[in-house]
This record gives structure tokens, sequence and C-alpha cells, in this order.
């Protein structure tokens, strides 16, 4: 175990090295000092005169190395009639292999040196990242820049990607989860490319070519930032970064991509029917709403969302679980994003024939939220419960190299997370209490309820105006055309 984890965990669990006092009739009225303030160590920042990022964080704990390119550009940058193009690019960039090898040949390459090199796309970014041993980094490095700087996009592994997508839209109907997240965003973001889904069309309108264009559009040195930690000399290190990288010519800057971002639905019920179930999944969401990390704001957000719905300390966890009996689980919040707005939104699952019974629940939880004071129990219970586990967000150098990055990325601070628990531990319940009514709209929410109606407790009709959610798949030519076409 490394001295940054055990000077954590020393930290975290100083109550217990107490010694023995008199005992206490109430847990209140034990008294704790305050916990030591751990400081965090960090990487080594440099930046290339093409633009490129690079952060260094030595880790001597095993001899193991990992780094990622994380390149700006992602599924929010792909025009809605290519939608699911950001799929189809993170599986065949890497299995497309490169210009001089096969994405068959780099597995053979890699397994006989249990390495890997793994692409991916997300919403906003998409990157490249390797895992090696220390003594085949010399070895497995040159691929990880091949991979980086010359994908092939083979046709038969773009096409094989493509025939995968198309098989996961037939089935996307088949899990009710998925159905209800699906279509809670739809609602809650109306259209937008945080809501948008792939369909036969549009995978069957990807080519090869928008892959191509895709990565010559993003993948420059000046859009991207190079992080590796593990088992080496950080000196070392950056003259192999410097020499690999160092003559790559900058590119067009990634344009800013704008938090696309439609109308919301009407508040109102919504009903997908789902015949073949004996639950139904239910949402209650709106829009307009969601809260920046670098707003004011949300640190509060923060802990009314753990008031709201902390696990089983949380209101609705009480409430609708504990007294009620309504559900297993049931949970969620104002999201709180780094660059996009975001979404009000709480999800339940309950059996079908108290559907209604759970949805007036919610709807009365929801109406609390603006009205019940926030104790000052409720708050030290959410305020501790955040900072016990911000603990274990920075308990490895891996993890706080991430947070580096991610802060990079989206153009934060770079102490951001050194002053996150004071500012966390500042949060009043005035505060609370303002934000919950600033950023919660009990009466302009969307009920989705996806579920098997003739079961339900009541007529959904009773909860108001039903809008029902036709999610037939539509049709087209399931066998995606070849990616040359």
């Amino acid at each position: 175990m490394t001295s940054l984890r055990m000077h954590m965990i020393a930290a975290a669990t100083a109550l217990l090295s107490l010694p023995a006092l008199a005992q206490v009739s109430d847990y209140h009225d034990i008294k704790t000092p305050p916990l030591h303030q751990i400081q965090l160590p960090q990487p080594k920042r440099v930046q290339l005169a093409n633009g490129m990022v690079v952060f260094l964080m030595e880790d001597h704990e095993l001899p193991l190395i990992r780094g990622t390119a994380r390149i700006r550009g992602g599924a929010r940058d792909v025009a809605a009639d290519k939608t699911g193009l950001a799929g189809i690019l993170g599986g065949a960039w890497r299995t497309g292999g490169t210009q001089s090898k096969t994405g068959d040949e780099l597995d053979d390459f890699l397994e006989a040196r249990a390495a890997r090199v793994e692409t991916n796309v997300s919403d906003d970014s998409s990157s490249v990242s390797m895992s090696v041993l220390k003594g085949d980094f010399d070895t497995v490095f040159p691929i990880f820049v091949d991979v980086l700087e010359h994908p092939a996009f083979r046709h038969d592994k773009v096409d094989l990607a493509k025939t995968q997508a198309t098989t996961g839209i037939s089935r996307r109907n088949d899990d009710p989860k998925g159905i209800a997240d699906r279509e809670m965003a739809r609602l809650g973001y109306g259209d937008s490319p945080y809501s948008r889904v792939p369909e036969y069309s549009t995978i069957n309108a990807i080519t090869r070519d928008d892959l191509v264009a895709f990565h010559n559009k993003y993948v420059h040195p000046n859009n991207i930032i190079l992080s590796f930690a593990g088992d080496f000399d950080a000196a070392a290190m950056e003259k192999k970064l410097r020499a690999a990288f160092a003559s790559w010519p900058k590119g067009p800057q990634a344009p800013v991509a704008a938090p696309a971002v439609g109308a919301p639905a009407k508040a109102g019920v919504y009903y997908v029917a789902k015949d073949d179930v004996t639950q139904s999944n239910i949402y209650v969401v709106h829009g307009g709403t969601g809260v920046l990390r670098n707003n004011p704001d949300f640190y509060a957000t923060q802990v009314m969302n753990e008031i709201l719905s902390g696990g089983f300390s949380g209101r609705l966890m009480n409430d609708i679980r504990t007294q009620r009996g309504l559900a297993y689980g049931v949970g969620g919040g104002v999201e709180t994003n780094f660059d996009r707005p975001g979404l009000f939104h709480i999800w339940m699952g309950t059996k079908s024939g108290s559907t209604v019974e759970a949805v007036n629940a919610l709807r009365t939880d929801l109406s609390d939220l603006q009205s019940k004071p926030f104790t000052a129990d409720e708050l030290a219970q959410a305020k501790d419960a955040i900072l016990n586990a911000y603990v274990f967000t920075a308990d490895s150098k891996a993890k706080i190299l991430a947070q580096r990055v991610n802060l990079e990325f989206y153009g934060y601070p770079a102490d951001y997370y050194q002053q996150y628990p004071a500012r966390l531990q500042a949060v009043t319940a005035d505060d609370v209490a303002r934000v919950a009514k600033k950023y919660v709209s009990p009466n302009q929410v969307s009920v989705l309820v996806v579920g098997k109606e003739k079961d339900f407790d009541k007529p959904l009709s009773s909860l108001g105006t039903v809008t029902p959610i036709d999610i037939t798949i539509p049709e087209g030519n399931a066998k995606p055309a070849a990616a040359g076409a």
C-alpha cells in the first residue's frame, strides 16, 4: 500500500485512535478533532511547442505504466444524420489497426506482452489509452503512437462495428430500464446530441470516409492532453514523449462545441407500453436546469442531492422504501456537469400494482423539497457522506492524475479539488433551500412510466392527461451498407 493511501486512511480514521472517554448516551455528544489536512501529490505539467499538454505522475508501487491521450471532439460533435458514428469510431479505430499493422496483428503483438492499447469515444472527447509492464514500454509505446496518429479504419472492421450497432438497435426495446433512460433523456433535452439515439438509417449512412474525416478534424497535438502514470522517471519519460510528439505539426483547433439542448417536453404524464413486465420504471424529469461545477451553487446543490437521495439516509429512500415499501431503489437529483446543462430527474422502480401510488409519493417528496425545512442533522449527515466518499476519489496517484486532466480539459483552476472540501463545508441550510427552489420545479416535471397499464393500481389518467410514446423502431435496412459505399 502506498504512503499516500496510508496517509489518507489514517486521516479518515483518526477517530478510531482516540483514547477511550467517558461513555455518552447520544452520538451527538461524541467530540472529534478535525482531520489532518491532506497534501496530495501533483503531476508534472509540460506543454510542447505544438500545443500538446502533457501530465506525468510517477508511481513506483507496481512495475506498470498507463497512458492516455484525451482528444477534444466526441459524440456531441457528430451531425444528427450520422448519429452512432461515435460508437463505430470508438470500435473500428482500434480493431481496424494502423497503416502498418492490422488490428489482428496488433492483438497478437499486445497479448504476447500482456499489454493493452484501446480507443474510446465519449460525449465530448475521444481517447487512445495504453497499459503495459514497465519492461515492455519501449516496445509497446510505438504502437500507441501509431494507433493515435495513423489508424487505418479497415473496411471489414468498420462493417463489423456497424453490424454490431444495428444488432443493438434491434434489441434496444428488450430492457425496460433502458427504454426509460432513453425516453427520459428525450423528454428532458428535446432534440439534442445528449438525447439522440442511432437508427438503422443513421448507421447505414456512416462510411469509412466519415471516420477518417473525424480523425483528420480533431486528432492534432494542440487538441490533445497526454497523461502518463506509473513506474518511470518523469524527466526520462518527458524526453521520450518529446521525441515522439514534438515534431507533430499543429492542426486546426477543435471547435468549441455548443452545449446544444433542444426544447424539453411539456409537463405532463408520458407512457410507454411494455406488456411483458411485472414492474414499472418511473422517471420524473425536467430540463432547463443543471448546475455547472464552476457555479457557486454547485456545492449547495451537491448537499441538496445527498439529502434528497443519498442512499438509505436520503429522504426519498426513507419515505418511499422504508416508510411506504414501494420500491427497492429510488434516487436522482440535479445533474452537475463540467461544461453542459443537465437535467433534474428522479428514477424509481415499483411493482405494477403500486405504480400510481408511487408516482404520487414522488410528487409529495418533491413538494416537500420546496417546503420542508432542511435540518441541521440532514445537513451534517450529507456533508459527512460527501466528504467521506470524496477521500476515495483521490486515494491513488492514477485518480489524482485523472482529476488534473479533467480540470485541464474543461478549463478549471488547478486547485479546484483542493478547494472543494472547504467550500462544501461552508454550505448552510439556507443555501440548500435556495437551490432547491431555484433548480427544482415540481410543477414542471414530466412523469414517464414504462410498464403494463392493465396491472396498475389505478388508471394512469388519474395522474393527468397521458401522452403515449411510440417506441417502434423505424423500419429500414437492418443490414448496414458497406463502409465504403
